[in-house]
């Protein structure tokens, strides 16, 4: 299993177990007083027979019905490889990180050029995102030029599965949409969908519209994840000050409001299915009336909302991190990318989408990705915190070497010096020798670094044949 953000050191969180109660019942005031417009009859239906109120499209939760969903939810969810093997484990404050979806545009990594994503990168970023060591899920990245968008989900998934052994998550268009990717992820494990469902391979990533609008596609495709056990979050996309609240407290009461309406519905059609809760909730600038990616308030927000997941709700939790508004991975781009996994971790988020995003998600890069790969590593060696036993004290390396001795040569350094943790793509030599090198920036790092992973990592689609048949039959439908 990959490793994780574990609990070694004391977490990073805002509210007391008052205030956490009092943002619950702030949602739920919400719920009951204000409603929300829900697109999908069924789904009236569902919420009407179990004491929901039901006016047009205006639905009213009373607070017993949330208690009755949040008590069946479970409080963790495995999620496994290509292989079969658990590769995450979405539960406490175990934190994982992987790259976001559907950008339009990739920012070229040799030429800087701004352009739509061809399905040779769409394959090249699947195939860098498998080999860098602390990306721990895939999401699409890009949105491949030249495929009809009704199979456009279809081709990604086809491809993350063919050239990477790592869980994804993915996005869906519709109900069909998804069980075509279903069934992509069925083709490619001997048990079919009988063991995606006791095994699952993604989390299906949906969202309703904030403030408080619950589409038909959204809804839909929630209730078939409940059916068929895909686990899924239901995370808000809120722009504050614009389709949310502008203070923070606001932000995350009116999310986990539309979280929990989700999860009503959720919960009705198949309690006990695995549902991972979250939000992603930048502020609006104002000057760009863009969202703020990697803002403090972003990032306040988050941990907020994580924290009143885990802790009052005990649901798995979803985030952001490694993301810039940034046009270019540059000094901008790693300092907002860094200091958003920084918080994830501390916070405890379980599933952090987004690394490699620039331009408010707009444009993803290939050098932001690799930089962002460098952050998690050093994250988690933070994380993993300081072992305290009489052997990691040194006393007795202390009294062998003495006053005035050193411990280059000695046991103790030799048995745990690559403890520390060793740079991929920072440099830690002198001048003279960084010089003697070519005298590189970690720009140009990075770009060596991508290069030789292209170059030398193996290719395995080949071990992926019924993923084509399955992508074939269901394109030519």
């Amino acid at each position: 299993m990959a490793r994780t953000a574990l609990n070694s050191c004391s977490p990073l969180e805002f509210f007391s177990p008052a205030q956490l109660q009092e943002l619950h019942n702030g949602a739920l005031e919400i719920l009951e007083d204000v409603g929300c417009d829900l697109h999908h009859e069924g789904a009236a239906s569902l919420l009407q027979g179990a004491g929901a109120t039901v006016e047009g499209r205006r639905v009213f939760l009373p607070p017993g019905m949330v208690e009755k969903a949040l008590e069946t939810a479970p409080a963790g969810i495995l999620v496994y490889g290509r292989d079969g093997e658990p590769a995450m484990d979405l539960s406490g404050r175990n934190a994982y990180f992987g790259t976001g979806s559907d950008c339009i545009y990739l920012k070229d990594s040799y030429t800087g050029e701004r352009r739509a994503f061809s399905e040779k990168d769409m394959v090249d970023a699947v195939r860098l995102a498998d080999a860098l060591p602390n990306i721990d899920f895939l999401m699409s990245m890009g949105m491949i030029k030249d495929v009809r968008p009704e199979f456009q989900c279809q081709k990604q998934y086809a491809n993350m599965l063919k050239y990477s052994k790592k869980p994804q998550v993915v996005i869906a268009v519709s109900r069909g949409c998804l069980d075509g990717i279903v069934g992509l992820a069925a083709a490619s494990i001997p048990g079919g969908r009988g063991e995606l469902m006791e095994k699952p391979r993604f989390v299906l990533y949906t969202e309703p519209t904030s403030p408080l609008v619950h589409s038909f596609e959204a809804i839909d495709k929630l209730i078939y994840a409940a059916e068929n056990l895909v686990p899924t979050n239901y995370a808000p996309g809120m722009m504050a000050g614009a389709t949310g609240p502008v203070t923070p407290a606001g932000a995350v009461t009116l999310a986990a409001a539309e979280n929990l309406f989700g999860l009503a519905i959720h919960q009705l059609a198949r309690p006990g299915a695995p549902f991972v809760f979250g939000a992603g909730m930048s502020n609006i600038d104002m000057g760009s009336l863009q969202p703020s990616y990697s803002s403090p308030e972003a990032m306040l927000t988050q941990a907020g909302l994580c924290e009143l997941g885990r802790n009052l709700y005990g649901l798995p939790t979803w985030g952001f991190a490694g993301c810039s508004a940034s046009k270019l991975a540059d000094t901008q781009a790693i300092n907002e990318a860094s200091t958003y996994i920084f918080m994830a971790g501390l916070a405890g988020t379980n599933l952090n989408h987004d690394l490699g995003y620039l331009e408010f998600g707009l444009t993803f890069s290939f050098d932001l990705l690799v930089m962002a790969d460098e952050s998690v590593g050093q994250l988690r060696r933070v994380m993993d915190g300081l072992p305290l036993t009489r052997e990691t004290m040194a006393l007795d390396a202390v009294k062998a070497v003495g006053p005035g001795g050193n411990f280059l040569a000695s046991d103790h350094t030799l048995a745990h010096y690559k403890e520390n943790w060793a740079p991929g793509i920072t440099d830690r030599n002198t001048f003279e020798r960084w010089s003697a090198l070519g005298a590189s920036t970690m720009e140009e790092r990075c770009k060596e670094k991508i290069a030789d992973i292209l170059m030398s990592m193996p290719n395995l689609a080949e071990s992926a044949p019924a993923i084509d048949q399955a992508l074939a039959r269901i394109m030519s439908q």
